[in-house]
């Protein structure tokens, strides 16, 4: 049974007061996103804020209202420290090695980012360039995400891909001589993919020894041409035992699975996400962005609009009107958000960190807590917010009591 010692200043019962008078006493690591919204082509299973290019990539423009968007920004963040960088998308690769110089210099310039700062960038493999992607690590990026998805080009074009196998390969390459730290993103139970396939990919993708894989399971997600026309999948057993398989073979190549679909090296966890999962901040720029910024009486959530004309219009106007949403955060939201990011890690965390980063006793989770410990979805230690090899695999089920 799960047991959480109350605070002996506080009468029994008295979760919803301590939930109403919650505060910060220290401020948790601050992160950067930088979105960058334009990409070649739409992929059919993707829901991210992603735009297919027509004419030329509007450079000028973005990096003009990008400096507007992080100067109407600053009082929020005053004198705060930057510890990772992620600029996503679409296709960042898109930009010009001289645009992602200038986006460097003016985040250095506006904030305080330190110089052994995590500085990721996504890639496409379908824009790789090796000259460009020397020129990015020159520029301070120290970390490439590549958008593989697969090595095989039948699921390449199922996927609706603008690469193909060659150059993905060639990609690979090109990252690993401009930077020390390379991330592999891979999909699994892709159309048509049998055991084999997915033990191929795999296996291509540990060849080369990089730092860091995330494997995703394809999802038919909402809005998306998938969701509309869906293709012919693997079915659910054959997806578990791919999701095995993956798991045995990352293991014994020297993967750490750490997160729900990370794999690591030792030492070479993407630290811009586990401060998402830890329930760090985040400064959001760019169409479309998210932002988690807290305070020590409050936790804010922002948006920025979504149509890239649109924010880079609105954001130059200097009025605040790029910001699409912009709202607190309610005491009683705070045990679920916290938990859908802690939980999806391998070791959990520590549950002194739940009042660390929300403000509110651990008595906020007590009822919750001990549900799921008595369905065994969670680890019965006091000292630790951890799911069970079983509330790991059944991941939503265990999330769904934090709801209640």
């Amino acid at each position: 049974m799960f047991t959480i010692h109350p605070d002996k200043s506080l009468p029994q019962g008295a979760t919803a007061a301590v939930e109403a008078s919650s505060r910060l006493h220290s401020l948790p690591p601050l992160s950067v996103y930088v979105h960058v919204p334009w990409c070649v082509r739409k992929c059919p299973y993707c829901d991210f804020n992603s735009h297919a290019l027509r004419g030329e990539l509007p450079e000028r423009q973005y990096l003009d209202a990008l400096r507007s968007d992080i100067e109407q920004s600053l009082p929020l963040i005053w004198g705060r420290r930057v510890t990772t960088v992620f600029i996503g998308g679409g296709t960042p690769s898109l930009l010009s090695a001289a645009a992602v110089d200038e986006m460097l210099a003016m985040l250095r310039s506006y904030l305080t980012v330190l110089p052994d700062a995590e500085i990721t960038l996504e890639a496409n493999p379908g824009t790789a360039e090796a000259g460009r992607f020397a020129d990015y690590a020159r520029s301070g990026v120290n970390r490439i995400s590549l958008g593989i998805q697969s090595f095989d080009d039948r699921a390449l074009q199922a996927l609706g891909r603008i690469h193909d196998a060659r150059q993905a390969r060639a990609a690979v390459d090109m990252a690993q001589q401009a930077v020390q730290r390379v991330n592999l993103d891979l999909m699994y139970a892709l159309p048509g993919q049998t055991l084999d396939g997915c033990a191929a990919d795999l296996r291509q993708a540990m060849a080369y020894g990089t730092s860091h894989l995330s494997l995703y399971h394809l999802t038919m997600e909402p809005n998306t041409v998938f969701a509309k026309y869906p293709p012919v999948v693997p079915d659910d057993d054959t997806s578990a035992a791919m999701q095995e398989l993956i798991a045995q073979h990352t293991a014994e190549g020297g993967w750490e699975r750490y997160e729900v679909s990370a794999y690591a090296r030792p030492g070479q966890r993407c630290l811009h996400n586990m401060n998402y999962w830890e329930f760090g901040d985040y400064l959001g720029v760019g169409p479309g962005a998210h932002g988690k910024l807290s305070f020590h009486d409050r936790i804010l959530r922002q948006a920025k609009a979504r149509n890239p004309q649109s924010w880079m219009e609105r954001a130059s106007r200097m009025d605040g009107s790029h910001i699409a949403e912009q709202r607190e955060v309610q005491a009683q939201e705070l045990g679920f958000e916290f938990m859908l990011n802690a939980l999806r890690l391998k070791a959990g965390v520590p549950a002194a960190l739940f009042t660390e980063r929300t403000g509110l006793s651990i008595l906020a989770l007590a009822p919750a807590l001990e549900r799921a410990t008595a369905r065994g979805l969670v680890v019965a230690d006091p000292s630790r917010l951890q799911a069970t090899e079983l509330g790991w695999r059944f991941l939503n089920d265990l999330l769904a009591e934090f709801l209640e």
